[in-house]
């Protein structure tokens, strides 16, 4: 009786981490999508520029193409960040059963797995931050086209 209360234990204990990798899967989600629209925006640019465009519009295009650029950059990287803090997230819930099982004191291990996975976290939405900045400043709304 006393392990299977050790086990449910442990359970509840994993709770929490498979919330945040809950968490972390809607913000791969996210950022995934937002990455597959400036790829799609880039493939359209990409095909303007061999219409042949006037001077004016491939200097729009370029300067639209490097802004997208960095955007890609930004999310791929803030993809890679989340995913590793998605991988870490398994590895302390594995790790809280296998130190229940053989009986190891991994409390030390858990925690800084777990502040490894927050700061992976940061870096990631720091990176999304970038990425939404950029997409906010290049897009701006001509004044000649709002009502009055």
């Amino acid at each position: 009786m006393n392990e299977v209360s050790d086990v449910g234990h442990i359970i509840q204990l994993a709770v929490a981490p498979v919330f945040l990798l809950a968490g972390i899967g809607a913000l791969l989600n996210v950022v995934t999508h937002r990455l597959a629209r400036v790829i799609d925006r880039a493939r359209v640019l990409e095909a303007r520029l061999g219409e042949q465009p006037s001077a004016t519009e491939i200097g729009r295009i370029k300067d639209e193409l490097a802004a997208l650029d960095k955007r890609m950059l930004y999310a791929q990287r803030a993809i890679w960040l989340f995913s590793i803090a998605a991988l870490l997230i398994c590895v302390v819930v594995a790790t809280l059963f296998i130190g229940e099982f053989i009986a190891a004191n991994v409390e030390t291990l858990v925690a800084m797995l777990f502040v490894a996975t927050m700061l992976g976290m940061v870096a990631g939405l720091v990176l999304f931050l970038m990425e939404i900045s950029i997409a906010t400043r290049t897009l701006r709304v001509r004044e000649t086209l709002f009502a009055k």
